[in-house]
């Protein structure tokens, strides 16, 4: 159900207090105004803090800086005076005892008139006596179609005809930016090519988008430069992901194919699981995201909530996308709720919730290293489409770490480095410690004014505890936990232990 419909079917049932969470108030009034058209004769009456009411020349300014006069003009109206009332920004003032108390006793007394509140604020931010009365409704941000007119509209003034090919490539730039972001970015762009919108200008929205995401505060556009064959090994990983690469095409929806829902990675720290998300943008040609979940908590009561859901629209906006939440496990710490009156547990019900039932091609990488503060909700099948055990590299792929590693750093000396050596040389070592031993080398090297050797490289090796050693009990009860059959093995050589691989057989 779009907005139209369920904004309309709630006028109809009579729902006295709608809440629309919006920083596109301009857009939300047409669209307002637009359902109400096809509901008959009512009036709109709108009122802010600055201007008061002002539709009714009569009562020009009524309201002026006093919301609870505001709700009073509304009570005093005609009880069969059909209208619908938008209260810009009405969110500040809903902890007021006075304008509370006003809200519930008109939540009572317009459940039988043909009269409606809206109340438009950039977040969801109501009182805990005020929610049983108030109904919130999503406004999400503009759709492929609707963004599509507003290009139309604006090019159609420059008279330049542009091509289905390049209208859809500024069309998808633009999903996730409000209709005002989108106006003034590709006004910039034709006031700078003399009238014109050029395929360059793409760049130019998607660095407004990157901006736009940053003003959220939740999530990181990133830049998806590394490659599948930047990751050394994993090689059943690789398979999968790679047999997935057209699963967001129309040819994949026509051939009946669901989207993609996810991956959840699981594996102690430095074992390439954050550089698989950013590889898989990249080999998919999908916009990267990343949620920081501690940042979704805020001490405002309902604020944690809002975040959520704006992260939701936002991920859903820019789709097809890849959402990357790294450390999942750490961010859904203390989901016992017991210090935060249960905020963590409802963060987590709407998150696993949209898990679950999405539908938009949002694919969520999710990586974790701690099997076990995650709730068993997360692991439930549906919520991804497959879980991985990221092992640490055998044999066989540390060398191709190294040669991946050394390869970016000494392209045309390669073959001056004993990759075998290297590789047997260095049992239990992470991708990020062959990586750190490498640059510790590389500073010997530097320090004597030299190229670095083979031999620097075992040196710093034999400076390092890998963490195999340090975190040896994490590692068994996460290899255990394979071994029960609840992972796939994200390497066809799984590196298990010989115990552990033994309880396999």
């Amino acid at each position: 159900m779009n907005f139209n419909e369920e904004f309309s079917l709630l006028l109809r049932a009579c729902y006295p207090l709608i809440y629309l969470p919006t920083k596109e108030e301009e857009r939300a009034e047409k669209a307002i105004a637009t359902a109400i058209e096809k509901l008959g004769k009512r009036n709109i009456y709108t009122w802010d803090f600055v201007n008061g009411y002002q539709e009714n020349p009569n009562n020009a300014g009524f309201g002026k800086r006093n919301p609870l006069q505001a709700l009073e003009f509304i009570s005093n109206m005609p009880k069969n005076a059909g209208g619908v009332y938008i209260l810009r920004d009405f969110h500040r003032f809903l902890e007021d005892i006075a304008v509370s108390r006003e809200l519930r006793n008109l939540a009572q007394s317009l459940k039988s008139q043909p009269k409606n509140i809206i109340i438009i604020a950039p977040q969801v931010q109501i009182p805990e006596e005020l929610t049983e009365v108030i109904t919130v409704v999503e406004f999400a941000l503009p759709t492929a179609p609707e963004i599509k007119i507003e290009i139309d509209r604006l090019i159609s003034a420059t008279g330049q005809k542009l091509s289905e090919q390049m209208l859809n490539e500024l069309v998808r730039a633009a999903q996730g930016l409000s209709l005002e972001r989108i106006r003034r970015v590709l006004t910039r762009a034709i006031a700078t090519n003399n009238g014109r919108l050029e395929s360059e200008d793409v760049e130019l929205i998607l660095e407004e988008k990157r901006q736009s995401i940053r003003q959220t505060q939740i999530l990181d556009y990133y830049p998806a430069t590394e490659q599948i064959s930047d990751i050394g090994g994993l090689d059943n990983l690789k398979s999968w992901l790679l047999r997935r690469g057209g699963a967001f095409s129309e040819q994949a929806r026509a051939y009946g194919l669901p989207n993609p829902r996810g991956l959840l990675l699981l594996g102690i720290q430095g074992t390439g699981k954050s550089l698989t998300a950013k590889a898989i943008a990249h080999h998919w040609h999908l916009p990267l995201l990343r949620l920081d979940v501690g940042r979704l908590f805020a001490g405002l009561v309902g604020e944690s909530e809002s975040r959520t859901r704006q992260t939701i629209e936002l991920a859903e906006a820019l789709s097809p996308c890849i959402l990357w939440i790294d450390e999942i496990d750490k961010g859904f710490a203390g989901l016992d709720g017991k210090g935060d009156s249960g905020t963590t547990s409802r963060v987590f019900g709407t998150f696993i919730t949209w898990l679950a039932e999405k539908k938009t091609p949002v694919f969520v990488v999710a990586t974790a290293n701690n099997i076990r503060a995650l709730p068993p909700e997360m692991l439930r099948k549906g919520r991804f489409d497959e879980i991985f055990f990221v092992g640490l590299p055998n044999e066989t792929e540390r060398q191709a770490i190294f040669k991946v590693h050394l390869a970016k750093l000494r392209p045309h000396n390669l073959g001056n480095y004993d990759v075998k050596r290297l590789a047997y040389e260095t049992p239990d070592f992470s991708g990020a410690e062959i990586e750190q031993t490498i640059i510790e080398a590389m500073h010997i090297g530097f320090s004597q004014n030299r190229d670095f050797t083979t031999d620097d490289i075992l040196e710093a090796a034999s400076q390092i505890v890998p963490l195999a050693k340090t975190a040896q009990e994490q590692i068994e009860f996460l290899q255990q936990w394979v071994a029960a059959g609840k992972a796939r093995l994200a390497s066809k050589n799984n590196g298990l232990s010989d115990r552990i691989q033994s309880q396999m057989n």
